[in-house]
């Protein structure tokens, strides 16, 4: 379980294999210092288990279903990462419930400044879109967002400051393809209610 809140921005060191799987290395060191083997971390939304730790960097294995199903298939070395450690129990809970298992991959349509805010169009598969409410949760690259607005195809964000200095959302660009988890919540209440006649 995450809260979308990003520990640091870490840089793809490695990336090993092909369509069997890729182990990817990552620069990472505040988030190394507390890491184990085993240990679960979010890259940019999508948790994974820390296969090696040493020197500041942290290794992971990406099977087939993950790269098919995330933006890690398109990593590369001095790729930028959000990274963020699992919740540990009696950790203050400040982002939203993240699960780390994304949902789809959704396309930054447009950026524009907005006073000192910054707002990100996201284009997102109709199948997903249906969960996402003005002013509901969204995880983008594994960072918590709230939704300022919804249409037909697409959802906006406004960034803070201290979202754009702190995640990977800060070098946000049309055309790239961001990492997208809807709120839980939404597809549990979807699915009791398809019980209820």
């Amino acid at each position: 379980m995450f809260t979308g809140l990003i520990r640091e921005v870490g840089r793809v060191a490695a990336v090993d294999g092909g369509a069997e799987g890729v182990r990817l290395t990552i620069d990472a060191p505040e988030t190394a210092r507390g890491a184990r083997l085993g240990d679960s971390i979010a890259l940019s939304g999508v948790c994974l288990t820390v296969v090696d730790c040493s020197d500041g960097r942290l290794a992971f294995d990406a099977v087939p279903e993950t790269l098919a199903r995330s933006s890690l298939q398109t990593l590369e070395p001095g790729s930028r990462v959000n990274v963020e450690p699992a919740l540990r129990a009696g950790e203050p809970l400040g982002g939203h419930y993240v699960q780390g298992h994304v949902d789809g991959v959704g396309r930054v349509a447009s950026v524009r400044e907005d006073g000192f805010a910054r707002r990100i169009e996201i284009e997102a598969p109709p199948e997903l879109l249906r969960y996402v409410i003005e002013k509901g949760s969204i995880a983008v690259d594994g960072v918590s967002l709230t939704v300022s607005a919804v249409v037909s195809r697409s959802f906006t964000v406004s960034l803070i400051p201290e979202t754009l200095q702190r995640t990977n959302l800060g070098q946000a660009a049309p055309g790239d393809r961001v990492n997208l988890e809807v709120d839980v919540l939404a597809k549990y209440v979807e699915k009791l209610m398809a019980g209820v006649r």
